[in-house]
Formats: C-alpha cells, sequence, structure tokens
C-alpha cells in the first residue's frame, strides 16, 4: 500500500471519531434515563410509563434524523457538467487563462449555469473536472463536487448538502427536542439529589424517599450533559433556520454568490414560505419526517435577480440526472423553477419614503433549445 493510500486510510478511520462519540453519549443517555432515573429511581408506575414513552418518541425521531444526515451520499454532479472529450483535450493544453476561459464558455452555454467566480469566470473544478452549478462546491474533505453544499460536519462525518440538508436541520431540532426534555423531566430529581448530597456533606440528613444508590450520579450527570448539549445546539439551530428563512448556505453566508451582475447575498432569496418550501419541499405532512422531500433538482435554482445571460445559449432541457438517497432520479431542469417561481414582485421604498424607481427582475423561464 502507498504511504498517501495509507494516510488517506488512517484520516478515513479517524474522521468516525466525533460520530463514535455522539453514539456513545447516546448509548448512555438511553441508559441513564431508562434504566437509573425510570426504573431505579421513579417508583410512580404512570410517571414511569408517561417519561418513557415520550422519551422513546423523542429517541427515535433523534436517531433516525442522525443516521440519515450520516448515511445519505451527497448529491454531485452528472456527467454532462464535465468537459467533453475534444473540449478537455484543449484546455489541458492550452495555458492561457483567457483561452482556458472561453473554452468554459462555449461548454456553458449548453448548461444551465449562472453563477461565476469572484473575478466573473466560469466556475470550473480542476480536481473533479467538471463545470460546477450553481451553488455546488468542492468539498476538500470528501474530494468531491457536491450539490448546493452547506458544509462538512465532522459530527455527521459527511457533507451536508442538498441531498441531507433537510435531515441536518430535523437532526439539530430533534436532538434540541431530546435534550430539553431530558433536562426538564430530570430537573425535579437532579434538585433532589443535588440537596440530598450537600446535606450529607455538612450534616447528618434525614432520611430521602430516593434511594441512596449510583444512580443519583448518573441522574446528575445526566442533567449537566443535557443541558450542556441543549444551549450548543440552541445557537447552530437558530443559524440554520435563519438560513433556511433567507436561502442561504453557510457558504454563501460568508461569500455571496456572484451573478454577471456582480455579488448578490439575497441572489436565491424568493420569500420565506418559499425559501423554506425549497428545504422542506410542499407537503408539510412530511416536513417533520426525516424523508426527502426537498423541492428542486440541486442543479437549478430560481431567483429573481438573473435576467437572461447574454452568454448562455439555447439549449433544449434535457432531464440531467441527481443521485439521491442512492437512487438516480431524472428530474427537468426547470421543474424547481416552475413549481417556486410564482409573481413575487415587491416595491421598495427609498430611506427618504419616497418611492423608489426599481427594475425588478422577473422570474426566468428558461426555454432551451439543442444546437447540436
Amino acid at each position: 500500500m502507498a504511504p498517501s493510500q495509507a494516510i488517506r486510510c488512517c484520516q478515513r478511520g479517524l474522521s468516525w471519531i466525533p460520530v463514535i462519540f455522539i453514539n456513545l453519549v447516546v448509548c448512555w443517555s438511553y441508559y441513564a434515563y431508562v434504566v437509573e432515573l425510570c426504573i431505579y429511581t421513579i417508583t410512580n408506575t404512570e410517571e414511569q410509563v408517561f417519561y418513557l414513552i415520550v422519551f422513546h418518541l423523542c429517541f427515535f425521531m433523534f436517531i433516525w434524523s442522525y443516521w440519515k444526515t450520516i448515511i445519505s451520499k451527497p448529491a454531485i454532479p452528472s456527467k454532462e457538467f464535465c468537459l467533453p472529450k475534444v473540449e478537455k483535450e484543449l484546455y489541458e493544453k492550452e495555458e492561457r487563462p483567457e483561452a482556458q476561459q472561453e473554452i468554459l464558455k462555449r461548454v456553458a452555454r449548453d448548461l444551465p449555469v449562472y453563477t461565476r467566480t469572484g473575478s466573473g469566470a466560469i466556475r470550473y473544478c480542476d480536481r473533479c473536472q467538471l463545470i460546477k452549478p450553481d451553488r455546488c462546491h468542492h468539498c476538500s474533505t470528501c474530494d468531491k463536487c457536491v450539490l448546493k453544499m452547506d458544509h462538512h460536519c465532522p459530527w455527521v462525518n459527511n457533507c451536508v448538502g442538498f441531498s441531507n440538508y433537510k435531515f441536518f436541520v430535523l437532526f439539530l431540532a430533534y436532538s434540541m427536542l431530546y435534550c430539553v426534555y431530558i433536562a426538564a423531566t430530570v430537573l425535579q430529581y437532579f434538585i433532589q439529589f443535588w440537596t440530598l448530597c450537600r446535606r450529607r456533606a455538612i450534616e447528618h440528613c434525614p432520611e430521602n424517599h430516593l434511594p441512596d444508590t449510583h444512580a443519583k450520579f448518573h441522574v446528575l450527570f445526566l442533567f449537566f450533559v443535557a443541558a450542556m448539549f441543549f444551549i450548543s445546539i440552541l445557537s447552530l439551530f437558530s443559524y440554520h433556520l435563519w438560513l433556511v428563512g433567507k436561502n442561504r448556505t453557510t457558504i454563501e453566508a460568508f461569500r455571496a454568490p456572484v451573478f454577471r451582475n456582480g455579488p448578490d447575498k439575497n441572489g436565491f432569496t424568493l420569500g420565506f414560505r418559499k425559501n423554506i418550501t425549497q428545504v422542506f419541499g410542499d407537503q408539510k405532512l412530511w416536513w417533520c419526517v426525516p424523508i426527502y422531500s426537498s423541492s428542486g433538482d440541486g442543479y437549478t435554482f430560481p431567483t429573481r435577480l438573473v435576467n437572461v445571460d447574454s452568454e448562455q445559449g439555447n439549449v433544449e432541457h434535457q432531464a440531467i440526472k441527481c443521485t439521491v438517497d442512492g437512487q438516480t432520479n431524472p428530474r427537468p431542469l426547470n421543474e424547481s423553477q416552475n413549481l417556486l417561481l410564482g409573481n413575487d414582485t415587491h416595491s421598495e421604498e427609498k430611506k427618504d419614503g419616497s418611492p423608489a424607481n426599481i427594475e425588478v427582475c422577473q422570474p426566468v423561464s428558461v426555454t432551451m433549445e439543442n444546437e447540436s
């Protein structure tokens, strides 16, 4: 085995350490709550049953969404975004960046690509050797281009992007619910055990109805761990809710997407309701369930801020394949545009209160004809 391959294998093994850690903490919390608290500490049968039922509902939804985030393979660009053989050979032989850009522009005319680099060039990945679709970025950890990449999360050992962003948001929501439920139900026993421990440290304590077993240590630590994780997850969950409402990824929040007319951080914003729909889908029944229901195809995204690109050719809409959850689903490129876009034209006012003369870009329904 080559040294580089050995190093890569070690890196892949080490990347699972955060996931193993989280699962060990979750397994211990399950044992501490079910066995040490509900069985050994709580004496009321009705209270035991109620606590266990609600706990297992939260636990199931948390584990389901967490592992869906882990096992969902990141959606990657299809072969349509790779350079044809002839253009690829010309691109590799050409040394001048200007000439290389001309080659990329000829190929990009047949693709639904509207975002550019900061300098206005076609976004091309030399590592994957393909033209990046809009909102697609290369992940150095996964060593692949990921559609609508948000970030690489070490706690799930996976890229969070188009194929699993809904699962990631639900994972944060249910993990927060799991922690707050544990902290709320353990609180009264935490106070009793804590008071009991403090009294015994300074004086002879009267008999307490709570059993004097090692369960008190599990209950004390369970409350601290649940409260600590809840506080840390709350800020992250709030941030991603804000991103969903603005229809931005973490990358776009730090670096605004660049269009032909320049960078615009609100380039993909369609309004709060439609922004939510892009991530969670049209069927509200499935919003809280870790089942894939996101709208769109991952390649093209509706926006009111992009006019027809003068360099974009007219190509017939072919079905570009998008792989999600191991299934390859061909979807027309304009499906998400027709589904999400409506007549959302909002008037704006100047700071002095007078109406502003603003030219609002209407939604573009790109009609394409095949030149080949």
